[in-house]
């Protein structure tokens, strides 16, 4: 992991009012990513509007993110909603802290607002092709990093299209972020499997060593029991986008566009921006109510802006994978910043 500290011209211009901005700690994916563009986005949007410097520490495992500012130790992460609900039944990668403690940690994540702008989807290169998506028998595979929200919708995928399990009849390769690109453009596995904004500059980044093929997953698959089972499933939420934006967004790198109709259909990684239950109210409602101000500049910062999904309305819980098996609450700092806006928020989503 690397440190960015985000610093305004308004320190430098007007000492004053930079007094009265706050520091918060925060933890990112690495650049190229969707978390890292919201955070990096909103970290410029608090600064504008006089509201908080951000200190952003890049290519973070956030299964240990979401841990910190659960205890208390960060101010702000960007969480796929996965993984509080594991830490509150204290399972999979908080198997360690019990599920009474991980209960008790869980209780103290609110969040501020939403996205699901990562779709998980499969790929391999054109040179070394898959003949069929289907039987991923005896393959290597990079479905993750090694542990967290994406290991999990990664082994989730590779079963929903072949009926694999990691380990029984594929292997499964894992690397930290910041070394996914080098496993994978340095032959190390024969496919992979990530969760994606759209475009992605990993999978752009992937394709510069050669030309690469990209799939959805097939209609039947995603309408199956299975399929269904992992759209509902704790930290998902449904993810289409039209075939010809899908494929334009990737014109001129080498990327090939496979689905068997005219949307690229997948699963999302559910997010919530989060930060510990007892962070200042004031301060909550301010860093919310810049984010709704900054609804242009999140959309239109980036070509990925407007696929990030990010929450800029209504709040019904459910949309954004929050009011099923997940059950995070809202800061009411931010809950005053959507009403104040004329948006309505459900209540399940109030603490």
């Amino acid at each position: 992991m690397f440190r960015s500290t985000i610093l305004g011209a308004v320190c430098a211009l007007a000492p004053i009012a930079a007094a009265a901005q706050a520091t918060l700690t925060a933890e990112t994916t690495t650049p190229g990513s969707t978390p890292h563009y919201i955070d990096t986005t909103l970290a410029a949007v608090l600064d504008s509007a006089g509201v908080a410097t951000m200190q952003i520490t890049e290519g973070a495992t956030l299964t240990n993110s979401v841990q910190a500012v659960a205890e208390g130790r960060l101010d702000m992460a960007p969480a796929p909603l996965i993984l509080p609900f594991l830490m509150s039944k204290g399972i999979g990668p908080y198997s360690g802290i019990g599920p009474e403690k991980g209960a008790e940690m869980a209780a103290n994540i609110r969040v501020l607002f939403f996205n699901a702008g990562s779709a998980q989807m499969f790929g391999y290169y054109n040179s070394n092709p898959v003949e069929d998506i289907r039987d991923l028998k005896g393959l290597r595979i990079w479905n993750g990093p090694p542990r967290g929200a994406a290991l999990t919708s990664g082994r989730a995928m590779i079963q929903l299209l072949s009926g694999l399990k990691d380990g029984e009849g594929y292997e499964g390769i894992q690397t930290a972020w910041p070394d996914t690109v080098g496993t994978i453009t340095g032959g190390g596995v024969d496919a992979w499997t990530i969760p994606e904004g759209l475009p992605s500059g990993r999978e752009i980044a992937i394709a510069a060593a050669g030309d690469i093929t990209i799939f959805d997953v097939p209609s039947d698959l995603l309408a199956s029991k299975l399929g269904q089972q992992i759209l509902k499933a704790p930290g998902h939420a449904p993810y289409s986008v039209p075939i010809e934006e899908f494929r334009a967004a990737y014109a001129g790198n080498g990327i090939t566009v496979v689905t068997d109709d005219d949307s690229f259909d997948s699963f999302a990684t559910a997010f919530g921006q989060i930060v510990p239950a007892s962070l200042d109210e004031e301060l909550a409602y301010q860093i919310t109510k810049a984010y709704l101000a900054g609804e242009e500049r999140f959309l239109t910062g980036s070509p990925r802006g407007p696929y990030t999904r990010l929450s800029f309305g209504d709040l019904d819980g459910v949309s954004q994978g929050a009011c099923g098996a997940v059950k995070v609450k809202m800061h009411p700092g931010a809950i005053r910043a959507f009403e104040e806006a004329g948006h309505t928020v459900a209540d399940c989503l109030r603490p």
